[in-house]
């Protein structure tokens, strides 16, 4: 199948407007790839040093022999769930590295905070931003200097995207990122959200809520959700970062070891024959594109339209949203999980997986097969599904197995990727329609204007926004969250509006969120403008808005407004935020060490990047 014309004209802008910084870039991955390696190329000090703690026999492999020498960058942690497999994941990756004659040494830990933990907390304040400080703590571990390739355990929602910023630094290395797998089912996304409806209302007290929360949250592994931790496997296998089908598979199932073996034998595979597949090389315009066709096909976090945007300009790669858009035109909708669908992870890998959605997208010619991968058989062994029969194989995907759950590109469930960038006097933004009601894409209705999500929670629960709903003849309400963007408070996910604001729209009120801060990878009924740029701490039109305007947010057009005369708007004096809420922005729970990263984050459209 030949490449759609949208895909190609989109890939080839990218490639011309990143040409500069990309061959920079890969200038600098030539250099360093041209070096001696690390033990023959540093002084003997250093080198006595970065393998001290090996048995002698291992020191002797790679120092005299000139074995291959394998860094491990792990993100375990035994607080979150889906790191919690990862405690014994080294010693594995280790064993199959000498059984193959090679060493591997943990290079380093990063940091991984649970966003299930914090959120609505002002810890959560410091949850984008933690996604530069595990690039740099990536960057910290691999810069010993020692390693002919690194193998990257992380899974959740910044830890990806911030090992991806890291190793990019070391793009001269051959990488492989090593996933650990979700949790079993246990109560349903739906069922779990009706009980939070439930709390929000106060039908269900805390110890119910707590007994749904923990039959959802059970055992280790990934949440089950379709949000921003299993987007990103999803994207993962799209970018051929994994072993071939990896990223579903759950941690008590015997295979789990398997895939990690292989991940050991896969990187030693591109070590040993010199096979130049670099990260750096790997992770280029196609590869970037194949990621965003792989989140619209798939209905995956609004957060990754930061995190991608991030990730692509540490290889020298310029996207912005209007490449999502332009793609989310062309790329159907071929899967339905929760908040897209009914089915959670779980389900969506028993129906095909990311196999089944990688070899629609090649199939139809929306992603490029021409790609490196970390195997040698390109991104079309990505179309497969590993199975433990004797040993470890991969065999076709097949037909769906639940058309509920995955269906064929020529028969999708939307022709579109539900990705839509708004555009408007009240600035750039996206939203998210795959999971809102077709009847709920246009929202026009009085705003009321919140500076913190919790006054928007206590005006909810003051049963005042159902009453704005009902007294103000549109039958609805915009609620406006500002001064949530990088530079205000580090721009955190306002999943805690979920529940009241479905109450309102299940209640029949057209009720909308328009912010300059992010939603949760799990949201999504609600129709919201969120990511809106340039923010309001930085002089952004949502500064501009008072209660009672009248907002229109149309995701069919593409639009964002304000239904304010011009000469009124041109007139206002811009909101500030307040200097109490600023000086409680940068106070407790370690925010005060987070301030230069306020102040120098980028907006959200370049990634909220603080390291430019």
């Amino acid at each position: 199948m030949s490449l759609h014309p949208v895909v190609a004209r989109v890939t080839d802008r990218i490639r011309e407007k990143s040409a500069p910084s990309r061959a920079r870039y890969l200038q600098l991955v030539e250099r360093m790839a041209g070096r001696d390696r690390g033990s023959d190329r540093l002084g003997c000090a250093n080198v006595a040093h970065a393998f001290a703690s090996m048995p002698q026999d291992a020191r002797f492999k790679v120092i005299t022999e000139r074995a291959p020498n394998l860094g491990i960058v792990t993100a375990y942690n035994d607080m979150l769930s889906a790191h919690a497999p990862y405690a014994g994941f080294p010693d594995v990756l280790k064993d199959e590295a000498r059984r193959h004659g090679a060493t591997a040494q943990v290079a380093g830990g990063v940091p991984a905070m649970c966003d299930g933990v914090t959120q609505g907390t002002p810890a959560m304040d410091l949850s984008l931003f933690s996604r530069d400080v595990i690039a740099m703590a990536t960057a910290v571990a691999l810069s010993h200097d020692v390693f002919d390739g690194a193998l990257l355990l992380g899974i959740c929602d910044k830890i990806v995207p911030g090992l991806l910023i890291g190793a990019l630094q070391f793009g001269h290395l051959p990488m492989v990122f090593v996933p650990g797998g979700p949790m079993p089912s246990g109560l349903s996304n739906t069922e779990k959200a009706k009980v939070r409806e439930l709390a929000a209302q106060g039908q269900v007290g805390r110890a119910e809520l707590m007994e749904a929360e923990q039959k959802a949250y059970h055992t280790v592994g990934t949440c089950t959700f379709y949000g921003t931790a299993n987007s990103n496997q999803m994207l993962m296998e799209a970018m051929g970062l994994h072993v071939p089908g990896a990223a579903f598979i759950q941690p008590q199932d015997g295979l789990r070891e398997a895939l990690t073996r292989e991940a050991v034998r896969t990187l030693l595979g591109n070590v040993k024959t010199r096979r130049f597949t670099p990260i750096g090389r790997q992770v280029d315009e196609r590869c970037i594109v194949n990621a965003m066709a792989a989140l619209l096909a798939t209905g995956g976090s609004t957060n990754h339209l930061i995190h991608w945007v991030a990730v692509a300009r540490a290889a020298g790669i310029a996207i912005d949203w209007d490449d999502f858009a332009e793609l989310s035109s062309v790329v159907p909708l071929v899967a339905r999980v929760y908040p897209n669908g009914q089915a959670d992870v779980n389900a969506f890998q028993a129906a095909g997986g990311p196999g089944y959605v990688i070899r629609e997208l090649l199939g139809a010619g929306l992603m490029h097969d021409d790609v490196l991968t970390v195997r040698e058989g390109g991104l079309r062994e990505y179309t497969r599904v590993p199975v433990n029969d004797n040993g470890l194989q991969w065999r076709d995907t097949g037909a769906s197995r639940d058309e509920s759950v995955l269906r064929p590109a020529a028969q999708p469930f939307s022709v579109t990727g539900g990705l839509k960038l708004l555009t408007g006097q009240l600035g750039r933004s996206v939203i998210k329609i795959s999971a809102v009601p077709q009847d709920r894409h246009l929202v026009e209705a009085p705003a009321r204007i919140f500076d913190t999500q919790d006054a928007l929670l206590r005006a909810f629960q003051a049963g005042e926004l159902e009453e704005a709903c009902r007294s103000n003849g549109s039958n609805g309400l915009v609620c406006v969250v500002r001064f949530q963007g990088p530079q205000a408070n580090g721009m955190p996910e306002l999943h805690k509006l979920t529940p009241s604001l479905s109450v309102l729209q299940n209640k029949g009120y057209r009720v909308a969120l328009v912010t300059d801060g992010r939603m949760s990878g799990a949201s999504g009924k609600v129709p919201a403008a969120i990511h809106v740029s340039p923010e309001a701490a930085a002089g952004g039109p949502l500064g501009l808005l008072r209660d009672g305007d009248v907002v229109r947010l149309d995701a069919e057009a593409g639009r964002l407004e304000v239904l304010v005369p011009h000469e009124d708007w041109i007139r206002r004096e811009h909101a500030r935020l307040p200097a109490s809420q600023a000086e409680d922005n940068g106070m407790g729970l370690g925010r005060e060490l987070f301030a230069a990263f306020r102040r120098n984050a980028a907006e959200a459209e370049q990634g909220a990047c603080t390291w430019l």
